[in-house]
């Protein structure tokens, strides 16, 4: 078990909207450049990642544990789109008031997906990216899924009228106890656009990147889909044992093993 001193980390904002709402992250000081950590569909940073951030593998980096517009601790605006670009130019918005330069981003699931588009459109922001189980291809709506997919299936009108109790219930109480902060218009939203992903495609996005990228992904899920394609395009495609889809929960060494060999490459 790592002990974290929650006095290291100091909560920092940004207005991001002309409406003035703020993204909030947790920031924990270090050398550079600065690592910027950034959470799934319905979670937090801080809770993901704080541990990793510490770990003495990691440690060291000015770390940002940031939280994307509508989740975590950051403000819940009902006139934002919660598209993939909209997040990602959000997240470009707090990131260049934070003075990080060109970061080491650290992306889970949605969250992974938003770094690939965030260093597709503000490029000076991104020199690496390591990307956790993350959202490369459009997903269809599916009811049986939990995650974006079966969000998905619901309208808005339907999600807020009380579509957000039975996905409550259906995903568990570990998710719901992050997915519970999110606003729910803008859950419902971002997982819709997660689903329909981007024009190109996340996947195509990543290929064309000439930064350093790695793809981590649960070894018991087997082939990575075109993983030769994405290896042939440089992206390190990286098998870490003993975990599902939050592999930095399920195994938390290993993933600071992993993260730390892929912020070593070339």
């Amino acid at each position: 078990m790592i002990n974290i001193d929650l006095g290291e980390f100091r909560m920092q904002s940004a207005v991001v909207t002309a409406g003035g709402d703020r993204i909030r992250w947790a920031e924990l000081p270090g050398a550079g450049p600065a690592r910027v950590y950034v959470h799934g569909l319905g979670s937090t940073s801080p809770a993901y990642f704080a541990a990793s951030a510490v770990h003495p593998l990691l440690a060291g980096r000015r770390s940002l544990l940031i939280d994307l517009l509508g989740h975590g601790h950051s403000d819940r605006p009902e006139d934002f789109s919660y598209t993939l670009e909209a997040h990602a130019d959000a997240l470009a918005a707090a990131l260049e008031q934070a003075g990080t330069g060109a970061a080491e981003l650290i992306a889970h699931s949605m969250g992974g997906a938003v770094a690939i588009v965030l260093a597709d459109r503000h490029p000076h922001l991104v020199s690496r990216l390591v990307l956790v189980d993350a959202n490369l291809d459009p997903t269809p709506p599916g009811p049986a899924a939990p995650g974006s997919s079966g969000l998905a299936t619901y309208t808005e009108q339907e999600f807020l009228a009380g579509g957000w109790a039975e996905v409550r219930d259906r995903v568990g109480a570990h998710w719901w106890s992050t997915m519970r902060l999110a606003g729910r218009v803008a859950l419902h939203r971002s997982a819709v656009h997660l689903g329909a992903g981007t024009t190109p495609t996340m996947r195509e996005l990543l290929v064309e990147l000439k930064i350093p990228r790695s793809y981590l992904v649960p070894a018991e899920d087997g082939s990575v889909p075109e993983a030769e394609a994405l290896e042939a395009a440089g992206v390190a495609v990286i098998p870490v044992p003993d975990c599902g889809h939050n592999i930095m929960l399920d195994n938390p060494d290993g993933f600071v093993r992993a993260t730390a060999n892929a912020l070593a490459r070339d």
